[in-house]
């Protein structure tokens, strides 16, 4: 049995497979390569009119990589809309070896000193695997994906891979695509050098929505 290490869950993502657990009490891990794959792409990535009146709000305050194990801790916690999670104690200490040897990133946001809402990622190449978001104020994760979006715009990323569809990521243009086609647009991402911290300027909203908003 191959043991899973961070380098390992590199050459998987590079490979089209991304592992997840049953349960967070399931210690064991299996491999996914869905048949099909949600795809935001980042030229068409629409943000509805109240949202962007929220992001301009500035009610939240942006930080990144700053509080990895409480985003995960918040993306892993019981909701209402989501009663069990697969984050498991294996894949919390698999990022957290990740974002040490900065290959795993959050966008945080928060209201008053307070940790409110964000996602977190694995960046390799030209493409970032978003894992996971949470909120626990209204748009706070959607303000973490505008935000996110404007970051990989910025640093030249050609690929935001969600995994999967939802009704919730659809609103923004998140579209399926089949395994083949994300093979290939996932080996075109990766001969990429693109940088996640190009991006600094997450205090200024119009700024942030521009940057959406400009085409490549």
């Amino acid at each position: 049995m191959t043991v899973i290490t961070p380098e390992v869950l590199l050459n998987a993502y590079a490979a089209g497979i991304f592992p997840m657990a049953e349960s967070a009490d399931d210690q064991t891990l299996f491999w996914i390569d869905p048949e099909f794959r949600g795809i935001l792409p980042l030229d068409g990535f629409h943000v509805p009119r109240r949202l962007k009146r929220t992001v301009r709000s500035s009610k939240f305050t942006i930080r990144i990589d700053t509080a990895f194990e409480d985003v995960v801790s918040g993306c892993a916690d019981a909701t209402p809309d989501r009663p069990s999670t697969w984050i498991n104690l294996r894949i919390r200490q698999l990022y957290q070896q990740l974002f040490e040897m900065d290959r795993c990133h959050t966008v945080e946001v928060w209201r008053e000193n307070e940790l409110v809402g964000g996602l977190y990622g694995i960046s390799l190449g030209g493409a970032f695997f978003g894992e996971s978001m949470f909120s626990r104020e209204t748009d706070a994760s959607k303000v973490a994906l505008v935000h996110l979006v404007a970051r990989l715009r910025t640093g030249g990323f050609t690929l935001l891979d969600t995994q999967f569809i939802t009704d919730h990521l659809r609103r923004f243009g998140v579209r399926e695509i089949p395994r083949e086609d994300y093979h290939r647009i996932l080996g075109a991402a990766l001969s990429v050098q693109a940088d996640f911290r190009a991006f600094c300027r997450d205090d200024d909203p119009d700024y942030v929505l521009q940057s959406i908003s400009q085409t490549s």
